[in-house]
């Protein structure tokens, strides 16, 4: 978590606000200024503590309080939106006995930052959310680690209900790591992994988590799912030096849309290295947010692949450029072979290993 404040109104607060700042070095702290000590290490605020805590659940990631927690409750209840947006809320009693996730356990990362803080203190952590007290799978929280994305988030509810109710969850998948399940030890005991879609489909399963880089077809599947995207998928890419963005993304959407992959599990772009940079893949990786990796023409002259071209060759120095930085940045398969958009433009698409 990046931008973390602590926010102490007693002298027991300061201490332990204190502490929390030598070990998290990165994190600010807040105090009332009747308390201020000169410490430059600490923000020492003039005014409302009301105010103040208004503006930081604006600003931060992360909202440690170190007072009651029903003082917190009143403060931020007027600034509450939804748990996509809401930071963490972290409360610590005066004495640090405790240390409670109150908001954004999963999503936000509350859970997470009380363990932390707990550990530090010799606390108790209190986490109430319900996978965590199961020891099941959190439905919002399976790849995060990962980069994984949800598809569709509108189903997150319902599955994670059927989830901690140990009603019978079919898992799908066939891309991205497959040590996702945090203990990384057996599946819950409602919890059964088919090996298609096909199957899920039949089966008897309340609800589905699938984890692939294709797109799914099956409305009925769909409809009871919770779809996540690994970033598996690097873009091969032959180009001119004045090919432009747009004609990049058209040739991209074509060979996602024929070959029915989800353009959020992109992890990459790949080509051969040119000077100066192709502005229009540069382009479309910002606005993609995701890196491009360059090669050099002796690095994939020697890469396998299925279309060699002798005028690739002429021009490039090596019989492939999309197939090969394809493949030779994934260390994978290809999944998409060379597909021509002529004039100035190639494109394939290979597969990362799980």
């Amino acid at each position: 978590m990046e931008t973390v404040a602590i926010i102490a109104i007693t002298k027991n607060g300061i201490d332990l606000a204190k502490k929390l700042k030598a070990k998290f070095a990165g994190w600010d702290v807040f105090v009332p200024a009747k308390f201020s000590d000169g410490n430059p290490l600490i923000n020492w605020f003039e005014d409302s503590t009301t105010s103040r805590v208004g503006e930081i659940f604006k600003k931060y990631q992360g909202l440690v309080c170190i007072f009651s927690l029903g003082a917190v409750i009143r403060l931020v209840a007027p600034h509450l939106k939804d748990k996509k947006t809401d930071p963490a809320v972290v409360v610590i009693d005066d004495m640090a006995k405790f240390v409670i996730s109150v908001l954004s356990g999963h999503l936000g990362g509350a859970n997470r930052l009380s363990q932390e803080i707990a550990e530090l203190f010799g606390a108790t952590p209190v986490i109430t959310t319900a996978a965590d007290v199961n020891n099941t799978i959190a439905v919002d929280m399976v790849g995060r680690e990962f980069g994984w994305r949800i598809d569709d988030d509108s189903n997150v509810t319902r599955i994670s209900a059927l989830m901690v109710n140990e009603e019978k969850i079919g898992v799908f998948q066939d891309a991205g790591q497959r040590d996702w399940w945090t203990p990384k030890k057996e599946l819950p005991k409602n919890v059964q992994a088919y090996q298609s879609v096909e199957e899920l489909a039949i089966s008897d399963c309340k609800g589905f988590l699938i984890i692939t880089d294709r797109v799914i077809e099956e409305r009925h599947v769909l409809e009871r799912a919770v779809v996540y995207r690994p970033r598996t998928l690097v873009i091969g890419v032959g180009l001119h030096r004045d090919t432009s963005m747009d004609t990049i993304r058209e040739g991209l959407e074509f060979c996602l849309s024929k070959f029915k992959l989800s353009p959020k599990s992109v992890a990459k772009f790949a080509s051969i290295r040119k000077e100066p940079e192709v502005q229009g893949l540069r382009q479309i990786a910002e606005a993609m947010q995701v890196p491009v990796d360059y090669f050099e023409k002796d690095e994939i002259a020697g890469v396998s692949i299925p279309n060699p071209s002798d005028v690739v060759k002429a021009f490039e120095g090596t019989s492939s450029v999309s197939e090969a930085s394809a493949i030779r940045s994934s260390a994978g398969t290809l999944v998409v072979e060379k597909q021509k958009f002529p004039p100035d433009l190639t494109i394939a698409i290979a597969r990362m290993k799980g």
